[in-house]
């Protein structure tokens, strides 16, 4: 299968990881929940993981793959806070500014 259509997340957090196994028909997500997050890819769609928090999604339908990548997003969306969870790699995250003290 040739790719034409690639979108890259990237999991920020301590303790956050991805594997993928069954040539790329699993993810398996470790989020900070008590079990670890599975999801199955849908069919055209192939799912690498470089190191263990950077996620590949390729495939040759630009609407399942950018479908499919949202949907690993959802499972841990970025906090405004800290900055942790689940982003597009190219992705800004305009951080907020905790409480004062008076």
């Amino acid at each position: 299968m040739e790719a034409k259509f690639f979108r890259f997340l990237k999991i920020v957090g301590v303790g956050f990881k991805a594997r993928a196994e069954a040539e790329g028909r699993l993810l398996y997500l470790k989020l900070g929940y008590s079990h670890e997050v599975e999801l199955t890819v849908p069919p055209a769609v192939r799912v690498f993981c470089f190191k263990n928090n950077v996620v590949c999604c390729t495939g040759i339908d630009k609407e399942r793959v950018h479908q499919f990548a949202a949907a690993v997003r959802c499972c841990k969306p970025p906090e405004v806070y800290k900055g942790k969870g689940i982003m597009y790699i190219d992705e800004v995250i305009k951080k907020k500014e905790g409480k004062r003290s008076k």
